[in-house]
């Protein structure tokens, strides 16, 4: 094997290994979506109703959101997080102070709430189902996992190109890799769209912002890692496989 071949392979398999460790923090943490909300200064009858509803089962999709938009939410692919005064009571005031203790509650989504249909007027099962926001948030739950599923077995036929000591397996490698990209990338996209569509049927209160967080960023730099460590495979594969075929003509010849 040529060495500028074993040099592309080698970045290739760096930049695989970091892409699947950035997706699979990606999907393990709660951070796709953050929202930034002033400090509650006390715990109304109101504020106790919508935490009693955000633990509940199968939680409807206006209430949550309601309580990531009050309490500092984060949203991730598996579970979705509020941040609440720690030791308070909700008949009693909180004192706002410059340490104000705080807690973070979670909640995972079931698999129900996962293929659960989203509807046109959210929290209004009478409106519809919205088609394309319901999609959006399957996609954006599976193609994760299938990108991770592709980058593993790409990296088993790698391993077994490495035993063979030939880099022809490895063009199957680079098409995994590929696949994973576009799934990462479109995982990204679906994410993308289906906040915004969120965002302009549930606008978020004064005062509340919203942006995309640190697990968000690691996806979308997990996805041209792929792209790259793909480009890599294939053309190491490719170039080696060329020049043996015109070596093994010249010989002949």
């Amino acid at each position: 094997m040529d060495n500028r071949f074993a040099t592309a392979f080698v970045i290739a398999c760096v930049l695989s290994l970091i892409s699947t460790i950035y997706m699979a923090a990606s999907i393990g943490t709660d951070f796709w979506y953050e929202y930034r909300s002033p400090v509650q200064e006390n715990s109304s009858d109101l504020n106790k109703s919508i935490w009693e509803e955000f633990n509940a089962d199968e939680a409807d999709e206006k209430t949550y959101n309601d309580a990531l938009f009050r309490y500092n939410g984060t949203l991730g692919l598996w579970r979705r997080c509020i941040t609440m005064p720690k030791n308070t009571h909700w008949y009693a005031p909180v004192e706002r102070t410059e340490s104000f203790d705080v807690v973070t509650k979670c909640m995972s989504f079931t698999l129900n709430e996962q293929f659960m249909e989203k509807y046109v007027d959210p929290g209004n099962h009478n409106s519809g189902i919205d088609v394309l926001r319901t999609y959006l948030w399957r996609c954006q739950f599976l193609l994760p996992f299938v990108s991770l599923g592709l980058m593993c077995f790409g990296a088993l036929i790698g391993l077994c190109a490495c035993i063979c000591r030939s880099l022809y397996p490895t063009i199957a490698t680079g098409i995994l890799h590929l696949l994973a990209g576009l799934c990462t990338l479109g995982s990204v996209s679906c994410y993308v769209a289906g906040i915004e569509l969120l965002h302009q049927k549930l606008e978020m209160p004064e005062n509340v912002s919203g942006e995309f967080g640190w697990s968000f960023c690691l996806a979308c730099v997990s996805a041209p890692l792929q792209f790259m460590a793909s480009a890599l495979f294939i053309w190491a594969a490719h170039t080696n496989r060329k020049e043996y075929t015109l070596m093994k003509a010249y010989r002949v010849a």
